[in-house]
């Protein structure tokens, strides 16, 4: 089981989850500015990938509790530079925790021992739910509440910089034409917000041209 948001990182994951086993990908809609974009990359990368099992959800939740310029229009997305110390307003409360639900939920249907998610903690916009910490807690959550205890998360990029993430995308196969991170435009990426720049920083790292259309500046 993969949690699949269509981003380069989930990509990669998917990637390595098709490689090594039978996979099934998950995709949450939330409200977000470019879900229509991601949902699109999501069945892509999936085509691509030849993953046949498919879930696409819909949580209303997070929309309605707001707080989050990725959720609420009168929360402008601020451009990579005027991100500054602390969590950023890019942040959606919990998001991660409320994923995981459905894709744990599933993965106890389908008796898919692992769930594999794209956290990353170095080089990210410092969001709590992407430490290491949260998901050691939440493997004891999925312990301790799911029938027979077996399913585990699994976070193989989480220690991972992205220039490094990017390489090993490049040496599975991982399909990053297919892929959208921006938080904002969903017909070129904006460059600008902090995925895009975290994105393109990444790309530059590791030596090569990312593929997918940016703004004009």
């Amino acid at each position: 089981m993969v949690l699949l948001s269509g981003g380069m990182d989930s990509c990669v994951c998917a990637a390595l989850a098709a490689r090594d086993h039978d996979a099934a990908a998950v995709h949450v809609s939330y409200g977000q500015r470019t879900e229509e974009r991601e949902r699109q990359s999501f069945l892509a990368i999936c085509r691509r990938l030849n993953i046949y099992d498919k879930l696409m959800v819909r949580n209303d939740a997070l929309r309605a509790i707001g707080g989050s310029a990725l959720t609420d229009e009168e929360i402008a997305v601020p451009n990579a530079e005027s991100v500054g110390q602390g969590v950023p307003v890019t942040y959606v409360p919990f998001r991660n925790a409320h994923f995981l639900a459905v894709a744990v939920s599933w993965a106890e249907v389908l008796e898919a021992e692992k769930v594999y998610i794209g956290a990353v903690e170095p080089d990210s916009s410092g969001y709590p739910d992407c430490r290491p910490a949260y998901y050691e807690a939440f493997n004891q959550v999925v312990k301790t509440g799911t029938k027979e205890g077996r399913i585990e998360v699994v976070t193989p990029l989480i220690a991972m910089r992205k220039a490094e993430i990017v390489r090993l995308g490049l040496e599975i196969g991982a399909p990053f034409d297919l892929t959208w991170s921006c938080y904002s435009r969903e017909d070129e990426a904006c460059g600008e917000c902090d995925s895009c720049v975290l994105r393109l920083r990444a790309f530059a790292a590791a030596g090569v041209k990312d593929p997918i259309p940016y703004a004009a500046k």
